[in-house]
């Protein structure tokens, strides 16, 4: 008997789930039951089946991922997400319930949904049987459904704190009454209401909006700082933060330019360093190249700078499913949120809460003390920094920005390699395996875990998601966008017909834009000769000139 092999005994099939000593846990393809532990010996006159066999028994059918809408892809990743702390907890049930209702509390939606994505991930094992039906995500609301999220709004999610009752009568009195304060012969029953009202609530807007942000944060939040393995139970949980380093960097003429900006990205489950980024400014740019650092082969990252490695030294190469980050404006703005687009779940921390993303603010800790001891003297600022008389540590600068990112670098890969990560939680099973608490050693294990959340992704779809985003419009003279005009010889009808698209485009090049239309990135290009060449923006004037500090 072999783990996720299918038998058939009595007309049903079962998956084999888990194996322990004598038993085995198994999930009913048949049934509607959650997984259950059976003795080996039950199924030793029993037959198997392939994979395939099942498909075809349940009527599932799996589809070429280039041929599944991005829209849907989406929702997919996102039931995934959800589901997946639960894997690693299956075979056992109390464990498995109370993981189950901290999800549904999290995304507002019933235990019983949980489930059944469960289920249905367990008999398949394929993520696409998590795809949503053609039209499901396209649900429109009705004009009594849109009269109850307004009162819900207007009168029940306030300070004031009206009961639902009384949110109800107001809405009858409002939107279902005629001229003389007659009720209409139609209207939606308290019932309908109330139903309405449980399954579109989520319970952080419903504290913050009767009791307030402040009330909320201290008295209501979840308090997850000290559990961060209960929700990053595999990799796949990523923290999102960027640090000013502790020293002055030159330019090449040995002129001070100022203390360069590192972004990071650290897996929670591992503490391993996913990407990073190091340049003189922050915002929506250093995310970007962060996040395709992420995707790139770190073996030619490092060699670009001299630096020889193993694949297993740094061995990520896909985007987590799940990424957390602070309050920072880079991260609350749409250039950002756009990254869900590839079925990345974004959440944000409250407000000074750094003990929230604890291997994060380790990260920057380490690595910052392991190149300033090394590095004093030549620009690293001491803890008397802009104390009165204290040393001015811009005089001591000598380091250029390559030279740094070299030791940046190595930094790094000493922090996944070598670094021991004390009071890690190790498991029975890390234990037996003699697993290192090095973070590429726990990756490396933590990928062969069930309940992984990585997303693979390439370059360009992942540039285009993060490009900034504007309205075009369609005339006979083609899609003007910022003032210019772009063509493409498949929308003819659309000049003749006019209208407006949503358009992504790049800042430092104007050459083409991409239009997008149902999660699908379609290319114009720009149609007067005499702007075609490489235009350079605000950003690239401000890089090339940067200010002094």
């Amino acid at each position: 008997m072999k783990r996720n092999d299918i038998y058939t005994l009595n007309d049903h099939n079962y998956r084999v789930l888990q194996i322990k000593d004598v038993s085995c846990l198994v999930i009913d393809c048949n049934g509607k039951s959650m997984p259950v532990w059976k003795p080996i010996q039950a199924f030793c006159a029993s037959s198997t089946i392939t994979d395939e066999d099942l498909y075809i028994l349940l009527g599932f059918t799996r589809t070429e991922d280039d041929l599944i809408a991005p829209e849907r892809k989406k929702i997919m990743h996102e039931r995934y997400t959800m589901i997946a702390p639960v894997l690693s907890f299956v075979g056992d049930e109390n464990t498995r319930s109370h993981v189950i209702s901290i999800i549904a509390a999290e995304n507002s939606i019933s235990k019983q949904s949980i489930r059944s994505f469960l289920k249905r991930y367990l008999i398949f094992q394929n993520i696409q049987i998590l795809l949503p039906k053609e039209r499901e995500y396209d649900h429109q609301l009705t004009q009594d459904q849109k009269n109850m999220r307004w009162s819900l709004n207007k009168f029940f999610y306030t300070f004031e704190k009206n009961s639902l009752k009384t949110a109800y009568v107001k809405m009858l009195k409002d939107k279902y009454t005629d001229a003389a304060g007659v009720l209409m012969d139609t209207y939606p029953s308290f019932y309908q209401y109330r139903y309405f009202y449980r399954k579109t609530r989520k319970m952080e807007n419903y504290y913050i909006s009767r009791n307030g942000l402040t009330n909320y944060q201290r008295n209501d939040r979840p308090c997850v700082g000290d559990n961060v393995r209960v929700y990053a139970s595999a990799p796949g949980l990523g923290m999102v933060d960027a640090t000013v380093c502790d020293i002055y960097l030159v330019n090449e003429s040995g002129q001070v330019v100022g203390r360069p900006i590192l972004t990071a990205c650290v897996d929670a489950y591992s503490g391993i360093c996913m990407g990073y980024s190091l340049g003189w400014e922050g915002g929506v740019y250093s995310i970007r190249d962060m996040m395709l650092n992420i995707i790139e082969d770190k073996e030619k990252v490092c060699l670009k700078h001299g630096i020889h490695i193993d694949e297993v030294a740094w061995p990520v190469k896909e985007l987590p499913g799940r990424i957390i980050s602070d309050q920072g404006c880079e991260y609350i703005g749409y250039t950002f949120e756009q990254i869900a687009e590839l079925g990345v779940t974004l959440e944000n921390l409250p407000p000074y809460r750094p003990d929230l993303k604890g291997p994060i603010e380790k990260f920057f800790d380490v690595i910052q003390s392991l190149y300033k001891k090394n590095l004093k003297g030549k620009g690293v600022i001491e803890p008397d920094f802009q104390e009165r008389g204290a040393h001015d540590y811009r005089k001591d600068a000598c380091i250029t920005m390559q030279n740094f990112e070299k030791i940046i670098l190595r930094c790094i890969i000493y922090y996944n390699t070598a670094n021991i990560l004390e009071d890690y939680p190790f498991t029975e099973d890390m234990l037996n395996k003699v697993i290192k608490p090095y973070a590429n050693a726990i990756w490396n294990y933590g990928c062969s875990l069930s309940g992984t959340n990585l997303i693979s992704t390439t370059k360009e779809r992942l540039t285009l998601c993060l490009l900034p985003r504007t309205l075009g419009t369609y005339s006979r003279f083609g899609l003007s966008v910022n003032k210019l005009h772009y063509k493409n010889d498949a929308f003819k009808e659309k000049y003749l017909s006019g209208g407006e698209a949503i358009v992504a485009y790049d800042p430092d090049n104007s050459s083409y834009i991409w239009v997008i239309e149902k999660g699908e990135y379609i290319r114009f290009d720009l149609i007067e000769s005499r702007f075609k060449r490489h235009l350079q923006s605000f950003r690239t004037k401000c890089i090339s000139t940067p200010n002094r500090k």
